[in-house]
């Protein structure tokens, strides 16, 4: 069977002879007894090792190629036999053993240069100093021997090596290889192979290890023979400049003119290897020398540099890699064309392989030969970092240890001095943010921090970098080539301004530098440049502390005249949308609107000229996001009483009420939104306008009410609906019974319902949308002269629902508008309860109700007749507060820190001492409750006119109803009277009455009207 050109069969065989040379060497290691000499096998076996390696890359495919390996095989799995039979028997082996051992190996060495001899000279494709380097290494393990002590005796009772692995010759001293075989060596700790290697063995190296330290052979200078004429007879050392003096001796030219000088008599100089009086210094360059010595010097260097390739594929200790890498950091400082060498000959995947070794020196002697590996040579730079994961050397930046941080931070540097390596780099996930980092670190890592500083300035060539680094906290670069790059710069850095994030500190650092400039961009001829300095500005000014400076540069002038007077519709850009957002967010900031000055002409932000400009565009038809940002600008500008005034009567004047209203259902929501904000604002001052157009509207006002699920999201704009609703004119009968006839009652109780059972935390928007639907209902207990509305509340028990919303929530306005409910409901339970029938009437039975507003039914039996009413009475019929059991709910909301609660649920309570209720039994049942001394508390606790008014009402009612009794009970509280004489001194006329006529009832003033006072 013919192997000839069958690359896959060589390289498979090949692949496996490696294996098995790295096993033997593992093997080898562990072996004690001749150590020296194990290992000077081991050494040869490892020489071999990239002899093969080029049997199996060389291409085409040498004839001979599979025979080589194939009696390589031979021999090696014979050498891996013994050496593996040794190892098991090494504590009881004898010296015959010993020997015969050795001698079998000797052999197999030999054999194995015999095969290398029949290598053709086609393999080495012309290159000269490998064929040289092979036959000298064949040649040496054909001359193999390996010498015993003479008190070792062979015995004749153990096996006699073969003849043919016997020396033929006399012991020819062998020329030195790159790596000698002759050297101090010792155990690898632990040894690790590059994860390119074929050897697979790399577990059975993991577990050996030794006491002593690590070692690898040593590297000699010099693969060829050297020649003595090599050599200046003055400095022992190979020539660079050999020259020839009068002797006809050659030397080193340094060295010879140094021996010159030494003679003060030139007549006395003589050679100083002849000894031969010199008549004259000249020097006569020996070309043909030189030229030999170079050539030389250059074969030895290609040859030691696939020697070290084939020690890092082996990597057999930490010492031995790392002897190799100096050994290629020398050649490479010593010539240029090394370098070349050094990539050609397939270092560059061990090395970057090597990037991930275990042992930190490692590292680091691979980081620095890579990056010398680039230096000054733009095409390595390229082939290295096409061939490199850039990531490995950015995470070598956290490392712990200084050096392999400031080799990363040396190999980056190198790398970014190409433009398109520098966008590499910052393409890498954190490396920007890791180099920023180091950078800002001087006081711990100086070096560190400089080449960072380099790497990042040399990372600026690529706009993106500067986009990586701003968003990484590093604006410098962004903002300089913003202020000071060329248009095509600037028109990328603002947009990368408007795309980024940005932190509040941030923001105010790149007003104050760029402002001007974006500026400037705007007022420009470009169509691109200003839309990226548009977005950018939207940007800035979104953080409302650059509101000032912003304003203070003149920015409202120039983006009132791009909403007002810019009138070019060719631009792909709608200027008036980021300008009208840019004014929005500066009125958002809260500054003063008054002063801000729009044109030249005098008109100020206030005035009528933009109010009225304003609601032109909002008028007509322009985009949802402008129209976003015009409602954004209004909406700011009703926060001052001049500039409201002024919005509510230019929309009278141009109903511009239709729009906002008809924007209510635009399918874009944060529009809707917008529009119901400003409405509500607004309601106050255009409250019956807004009802009369919003009942006109089709579709309104019922959608405005969604009903709510279990697992539906509370959104703003229901929300924001049901606040408009709840704002608007409650005595406005068109919306109530507009809201009536669309049964929208309904479907707030059971949204109600729905809130309560899960809490308003479960959405942001739920509270709000609460108190808006409570709002809603209290609107009907305004109406309840209309014979519908009352039954609908009768029917729905409103009573019952804001007796339990008292005290189920926990949001002030729902209590507050609860009690306001309860209010309005119990100011007519006088009209409607009636003196009992004496036929039974029909109980009605009401529809479903949710469980938390059901009421408890009442058994039909004789219905007493309510003291304080004086008829029949019922929380759901007349809207009794007591019988709701709303009294003792109403008293706790006195204790409420809110004031508006606490005057509210006053109210509801003054309601039960009105004139048209029996006082004397409505004081009896408060007295029941204590009722006195939770509104004698209040007067202690709150000193707001409104409280003081209500409060001192109630009292007066109780002094002049309940007798000596609560005259008695109200005067033991010592606090009273001061609360008393302060409100008549300071109160309104009104509180001033009130308080006059308690002190005279305590007997703290005098009674003007008594009948035994005369004038």
């Amino acid at each position: 069977m013919s192997f000839i050109g069958d690359t896959t069969q060589v390289a498979t065989l090949a692949d496996t002879l490696l294996e098995s040379i790295s096993e033997i060497t593992a093997s080898i290691v562990c072996i004690e007894l001749e150590y020296e000499k194990f290992i000077e096998i081991g050494c040869y076996l490892y020489r071999a090792f990239s002899v093969i390696m080029e049997l199996k890359t060389t291409e085409p495919t040498p004839v001979n190629a599979m025979e080589i390996l194939g009696s390589l095989s031979k021999n090696i799995d014979f050498a891996q036999n013994l050496v593996e039979n040794f190892k098991k028997t090494t504590h009881q082996i004898s010296d015959t053993k010993l020997r015969s051992t050795i001698m079998q190996l000797q052999g197999v060495i030999r054999s194995i240069g015999e095969c290398m001899s029949l290598i053709p000279s086609s393999t080495f494709r012309g290159q000269e100093y490998v064929e040289v380097a092979v036959q000298s290494l064949s040649k040496e393990m054909l001359n193999a021997y390996f010498k015993f002590d003479q008190n070792q005796v062979l015995q004749t009772d153990e096996m006699e090596p073969r003849a043919d692995m016997l020396p033929k010759e006399e012991v020819v001293p062998a020329e030195s290889d790159l790596y000698s075989i002759i050297a101090e060596v010792s155990m690898p700790h632990v040894i690790e192979f590059p994860k390119s290697t074929s050897v697979s063995s790399q577990s059975k190296y993991q577990n050996i290890s030794r006491s002593t330290s690590t070692t690898s052979p040593k590297v000699s200078q010099y693969i060829e023979p050297l020649y003595e004429t090599f050599f200046c007879p003055l400095t022992k050392e190979v020539m660079e400049d050999p020259v020839t003096i009068e002797s006809g001796v050659t030397y080193e030219k340094k060295a010879i003119m140094e021996w010159f000088e030494t003679f003060e008599n030139p007549e006395e100089m003589f050679c100083p290897r002849t000894g031969k009086k010199l008549m004259s210094k000249a020097l006569s360059t020996n070309i043909a020398l030189k030229t030999t010595i170079q050539e030389w010097k250059e074969r030895n260097e290609s040859a030691r540099i696939k020697a070290a390739r084939a020690a890092l594929s082996l990597a057999c200790s930490e010492r031995m890699v790392l002897e190799a890498i100096k050994d290629l950091q020398s050649l490479c400082h010593s010539k240029q064309y090394n370098k070349v060498q050094v990539r050609n000959f397939g270092i560059l995947p061990l090395l970057l392989e090597f990037l991930e070794y275990k042992d930190r020196n490692v590292r680091c002697a691979a980081l620095e030969l890579l990056r010398q590996l680039m230096e000054d040579d733009d095409d390595g730079k390229e082939m290295i970092a096409n061939t490199m994961d850039i990531s490995v050397v950015i995470k070598m930046l956290s490392s712990s240890h200084r050096h392999v941080r400031h080799a990363s931070l040396l190999l980056l540097l190198e790398l970014s001095r190409s433009q398109s390596l520098s966008e590499k780099i910052g393409s890498v996930t954190g490396g920007i943010l890791m180099l920023i980092t180091i950078k800002y670190n001087r006081t711990v890592d100086a070096f560190g921090s400089e080449t960072a500083e380099q790497i990042l300035r040399n990372l600026e060539g690529s706009p993106g970098n500067i986009k990586c680094m701003a968003e990484n906290g590093l604006l410098e670069p962004l903002i300089y080539h913003l202020n000071e790059g060329c248009e095509e710069m600037q028109m990328e850095m603002a947009g990368y301004l408007g795309e980024i994030v940005l932190g509040p500190d941030s923001k105010t650092y790149v007003a104050e530098r760029v402002a001007l400039t974006l500026i400037t961009m705007v007022q420009s001829g470009n169509t691109l440049l200003r839309r990226k300095a548009f977005k950018a500005l939207v940007q800035i000014t979104s953080y409302h502390p650059n509101s000032k400076l912003l304003v203070e540069a003149g920015i409202v002038q120039i983006m009132a005249k791009e909403m007002f007077s810019r009138r070019s519709c060719s631009e792909p850009i709608n200027s008036k949308e980021a300008a009208a957002a840019i004014v929005a967010n500066i009125l958002e900031s809260g500054i003063e609107h008054e002063s801000i000055q729009v044109n030249t002409h005098g008109h100020k932000m206030t005035s009528d000229y933009v109010v009225y400009n304003l609601v032109y565009m909002l008028k007509n038809s322009t985009p949802d996001e402008l129209n976003i940002n015009l409602i954004r600008i209004l909406f700011s500008l009703t926060k001052s009483p001049k500039s409201m005034a002024i919005i509510v009567s230019i929309v009278k004047e141009t109903e511009a009420s239709y729009t906002l209203i008809e924007l209510i259902n635009n399918p874009h929501e944060e529009l809707g939104v917008a529009a119901i904000k400003l409405l509500i604002t607004l309601s106050p001052y255009l409250g019956h306008t807004l009802v009369e157009r919003l009942c006109k509207t089709r579709g309104q006002p019922e959608s405005l009410i969604q009903s709510q699920s279990e697992t539906t999201r509370i959104s703003e704009k229901q929300a924001v609906s049901a606040k408009f609703l709840a704002k608007l004119p409650h005595q406005n009968l068109t919306l109530n019974l507009a809201l009536l006839s669309n049964n929208i009652v309904p479907t707030i109780l059971l949204t109600i319902d729905v809130i309560q059972r899960r809490g308003t935390r479960t959405s942001r928007y739920a509270s709000d949308y609460l108190e808006g639907l409570v709002g809603i209902l209290v609107r009907f207990t305004t109406t309840l002269y209309e014979p519908n509305i009352l039954f609908l509340v009768k029917t729905h028990n409103f009573t019952s629902v804001f007796t339990e919303l008292l005290m189920k929530t926990s949001s002030d306005v729902v209590q507050k508008l609860s009690a306001i409910g309860l209010e309005n409901l119990s100011s007519e339970s006088t009209n409607l309860s009636k003196p009992p029938q004496p036929k039974k009437t029909k109980s009605m039975k009401l529809p479903y109700l949710p469980t938390f507003l059901k009421f408890g039914s009442s058994k039909k039996m004789k219905i007493p007749v309510c003291p304080v009413h004086r008829g029949v009475c019922s929380s759901q019929n007349t809207f009794c507060l007591i019988d709701a059991k709303a009294v003792e709910r109403l008293l706790a909301c006195l204790e409420h820190e809110n004031v508006e609660v606490v005057e509210a649920a006053l109210s509801a309570l003054c309601t039960l001492l009105d004139d048209k209720v029996d006082v004397d039994k409505s004081v009896s049942m408060l007295s029941e409750v204590n009722a006195i001394q939770h509104v004698l508390n209040v007067v202690r606790e709150h000193e707001e006119e409104g409280l003081w008014q209500k409060s001192f009402w109630m009292i007066e009612r109780f002094l002049v109803k309940g007798g000596k009794k609560f005259a008695s009970d109200i005067s033991q509280d010592r606090s009273l009277p001061v609360t008393l004489v302060s409100a008549f001194h300071h109160g309104d006329v009104n509180t001033r009455q009130m308080a006059e006529k308690i002190l005279m009832h305590l007997n703290k003033m005098p009674n003007i009207s008594a009948p035994n006072y005369t004038l």
